[in-house]
């Protein structure tokens, strides 16, 4: 299912990651794919529901090393 987004709102909407790169619908491999792809780093933010979840908890692929992963879980 492709994701179906206000083109207004996915013309504002950016990557959370220190560059703020536009997003694009799909993949480049699935243009149909449910997720919203980085133009910069390639993170992929699924879209559940309509609803873009921008978390970069969230996201899959990207630059690696670039996430903030340290300390995850630790009471």
């Amino acid at each position: 299912m492709a994701v179906t987004l206000d083109p207004q709102l996915l013309d504002i909407l950016a990557c959370p990651s220190a560059d703020h790169a536009p997003l694009t619908a799909g993949t480049p491999d699935d243009p149909d794919a449910d997720v919203l792809t980085c133009t910069s780093c390639g993170r992929r933010y699924p879209v559940r529901d309509g609803i873009p979840v921008l978390l970069l908890d969230e996201a899959d692929g990207g630059d690696s090393g670039t996430g903030g992963d340290s300390g995850a879980g630790s009471a």
